[in-house]
């Protein structure tokens, strides 16, 4: 048994327009003029075939009344009945083909679609109808007028039975023409939606189709008893094969144009459930094949603009999370944006590279951006896997927190091992800059700044001002890596193990100097990252 997943993945690729006998909805040119000159001539002759074979039927055995079968109306029976069907299924399917495949010319050319092209394609279901009509009216006529010549008795029962065939006849050519025409369809209705006048709703069609179905063999049977009072002749036998046939005919008439009415009527919501499915297990790249006039189609279109809207407002948040970053877009979407913040304990690692405005003068621009490029990555990349993030980049430095938007656990030691994994990672990876990096931390305000219109998520504060001192002290270090010892202090053991005390030293523009701490020897472990037994903090509460 195929899972509900297996089942609509099935229906939007295999039946996109509702069965696999109209092919993948993608196809053009003559493959879509035989697929439709198929579907349309086997299925008119078909219903017109069946049709004329109840009127037979209904009169010779079903309908009582006088026999049709004496010496005056072999010449009727044998002539003039087989000639008119034949030329009648014949001549009225090929005239309804060249007349359906005259107005599809547009598809098969690779023409632009014009209004009355698109109009002339959505009415031909109703046209190829009411020919039919025509071929059976006609027969209505000239059987009615050459029983009367020769027997008018037979008349009434004639009449009654071609036009109860020939209603039910018609309303099965609408139904199987409109399904023959899906594919066509599918790309009119692509170019817009279906104008009001020329479409037939489904609860007008539902209704329609059951009183076709249901209501004429039924008022057919009333008919027929009614027509019992006025033939004394009619036996008890005779009437009960009469009610028993047209039962049985209204009950087959009734059901099939009720499964081809609820085929077209389910057909476009099955494919509306499978998109919606898709769509609900993260596939935005899901699209319906719109092929119903009704209100049906406009669900069809609903849904792709749905999913449209949807793709677009992935790609926003994409974009917006790539130059915010993930944290301050999650943040950003979860709640409602207001300037101002909140007090957060950080740790704020900045990275700078040295002599960039010599840099800049001897290489080419495209070529400082591709080595900028090549840094910021490596930068993004420890950040990210050390569970901080890149808040801003500044011409040639970055600024990245640990512990705000989101707590961070063990901020101090995943910042520590960051800025040991990057300056590794730079030296390898990036040996045209020469860098520096800062790591401070203590309480900061973590918020957005600027104006309602326009503004910045950033944190403000001492450790910040620390950081990019502790950059320019790095910068003139072998290690080129400048750390807050109050930091590393606070950090895990296993960390501190990484780090030395360095120097006391006066960082230029603070009243208080500052104790600062270098890596010691050894490359980062992912040891440094297991908590220490005491409490940090800067960690999440």
């Amino acid at each position: 048994m195929l899972g509900w997943g297996a089942r609509d993945d099935r229906v939007l690729r295999e039946r996109p327009l509702g069965s696999w006998l109209l092919g993948s909805g993608e196809e053009h040119g003559r493959r879509v003029r035989l697929r439709v000159r198929f579907l349309l001539t086997g299925s008119l002759l078909a219903a017109n075939a069946v049709g004329a074979a109840v009127a037979i039927a209904l009169v010779t055995v079903v309908i009582p009344g006088p026999n049709v079968f004496v010496r005056d109306l072999l010449l009727v029976n044998f002539v003039a009945v087989p000639v008119y069907i034949l030329t009648a299924l014949i001549g009225g399917t090929t005239w309804g083909i060249v007349r359906g495949l005259r107005v599809l010319r547009w598809a098969t050319d690779g023409a632009e679609l014009d209004e009355y092209q698109r109009r002339a394609t959505l009415r031909l279901p109703a046209e190829l109808t009411f020919m039919q009509a025509l071929a059976w009216l006609g027969g209505l006529v000239l059987f009615t007028v050459l029983y009367a010549f020769v027997q008018p008795e037979v008349v009434p029962k004639v009449a009654l039975s071609i036009m109860l065939s020939g209603t039910v006849t018609c309303a099965n050519a609408y139904l199987l023409s409109e399904f023959s025409l899906r594919p066509i369809a599918a790309r009119v209705l692509a170019h817009g939606p279906t104008p009001r006048r020329l479409a037939l709703g489904v609860t007008v069609r539902t209704l329609v189709f059951w009183g076709v179905g249901s209501g004429v063999p039924v008022v057919g049977l009333m008919v027929v008893a009614l027509l019992t009072l006025f033939q004394p002749g009619v036996t008890q036998f005779q009437l009960v094969v009469t009610v028993l046939a047209l039962g049985l005919v209204s009950l087959l008439s009734g059901f099939m144009l009720t499964v081809l009415s609820t085929r077209a009527t389910t057909a476009p919501i099955r494919t509306v459930r499978a998109a919606l499915a898709r769509v609900e297990r993260g596939d935005l790249d899901t699209e319906v094949v719109v092929f119903d006039g009704t209100e049906l189609g406009e669900l069809q279109s609903s849904v792709n603009r749905m999913v449209a809207g949807l793709r677009e407002r992935e790609r926003i948040r994409d974009l917006f999370g790539k130059h915010v970053g993930e944290e301050v877009a999650r943040a950003a979407l979860s709640r409602q944006l207001e300037l101002g913040g909140e007090v957060r304990d950080v740790v704020v690692l900045f990275v700078d590279v040295t002599g960039s405005t010599q840099i800049a003068q001897t290489r080419p621009p495209t070529e400082v951006v591709e080595v900028l490029n090549r840094f910021f990555t490596v930068v993004v990349d420890e950040v990210h896997a050390h569970d901080g993030f890149v808040n801003k980049f500044q011409g040639d430095a970055a600024l990245a927190i640990f512990g705000a938007p989101s707590p961070v656990d063990c901020a101090s030691s995943k910042a520590l091992a960051a800025a040991r994994a990057t300056i590794e990672r730079l030296a390898a990876e990036v040996p045209e800059f020469a860098v520096g990096i800062g790591v401070a931390g203590g309480q900061a305000v973590a918020g957005n700044v600027g104006a309602e219109s326009r503004l910045e998520y950033t944190v403000i504060g001492d450790p910040v001002n620390m950081a990019a001192r502790l950059t320019e002290l790095a910068k003139r270090l072998p290690v080129n890596v400048a750390a807050a010892m109050s930091v590393v202090e606070r950090a895990s053991e296993r960390e501190r193990r990484h780090w030395r005390e360095h120097d006391v030293v006066a960082l230029r523009g603070r009243a208080t100097r500052t104790r600062v701490a270098v890596p010691s020897s050894g490359p980062p472990s992912s040891e440094a990252l297991t908590p220490a037994s005491s409490p940090d903090p800067t960690s999440a509460p």
